[in-house]
């Protein structure tokens, strides 16, 4: 009888605890549970306020970065004064409207287009690059707009040296295209006959053949090495160097020829 007390206890135990769990299972298992299952669901995963935090600056460094991008893709077509950039190129110390000190007003208004590629080049057996033209002559205080069109894929300059530095910062009118990209600038020479020099200042750009000269009024005289208009430098240099070779040749000569005569003349 004890024996049988004991097992219809254990029983009731038994389904007391299979019921208490069953009521923790619905607790975890009810309708909140499905309710935080959904949100899971479309989120992906549980947002912990410290998830919630990070994801927050995420999007704040999101709309800085998108910001920073086009506040740069801006300043790339930005005109800084004389200084027009873009992806194509830029213009540097473009000016179309103040005179130098020695011009009461513009005399002139000149526009060039001028090609750049190594198709100039190909009249010149020694130049690899070159220009469709290597002189440009304007009046004095003329205004000169040059079209720059450069054929190759590689960048080329038309640049001006030598211009009233309280214009044009360092002395200096400045183009330069991108491969294949056309740009346009202006600016006002003085009223001295002078020959500028233009080259192109990338690295052995005008000792390859990108070099011309711009001749103000009578200018002042051809610069060395223009393509098809003046001797090479390097042509110079050896004619000075043969002369001085003739004169050092001749002056030895007639130092001996002397020397033997006075030998002959002193009985030695």
């Amino acid at each position: 009888m004890s024996h049988l007390c004991r097992k219809r206890r254990f029983s009731l135990f038994t389904i007391l605890l299979l019921f208490a769990n069953s009521l923790v299972t619905f607790g975890q298992d009810g309708p909140d549970s499905e309710h935080r299952d959904h949100q899971m669901s479309k989120s992906g995963q549980m947002d912990t306020p410290e998830q919630n935090r990070m994801d927050h600056q995420n999007n704040e460094n999101e709309s800085m970065n998108h910001e920073m991008d086009h506040n740069m893709n801006g300043a790339m077509n930005m005109d800084h004064g004389a200084h027009q950039h873009s992806m194509m190129g830029m213009v540097m110390n473009a000016n179309t409207d103040r005179l130098p000190e020695d011009c009461s007003s513009i005399s002139r208004d000149y526009e060039f287009t001028v090609e750049a590629g190594t198709e100039f080049a190909l009249p010149y057996w020694d130049n690899i690059f070159g220009m469709s033209q290597h002189e440009w002559q304007v009046e004095p205080c003329s205004r000169v707009t040059v079209v720059f069109k450069n054929q190759d894929q590689i960048r080329h300059q038309w640049m001006v040296h030598g211009l009233p530095r309280y214009i044009y910062d360092q002395g200096m009118f400045h183009i330069e295209a991108m491969g294949g990209q056309t740009l346009k600038g202006t600016f006002i020479v003085p009223s001295d006959d002078r020959t500028y020099l233009v080259h192109c200042d990338v690295a052995q750009h005008m000792e390859k053949g990108m070099k011309g000269q711009l001749v103000v009024g009578a200018g002042d005289g051809d610069l060395w090495s223009i393509p098809g208009l003046s001797s090479p430098f390097e042509n110079h240099l050896r004619l000075d160097l043969v002369f001085m070779i003739f004169v050092m040749a001749t002056s030895l000569t007639l130092t001996i020829l002397l020397f033997g005569r006075l030998r002959s003349w002193h009985g030695f």
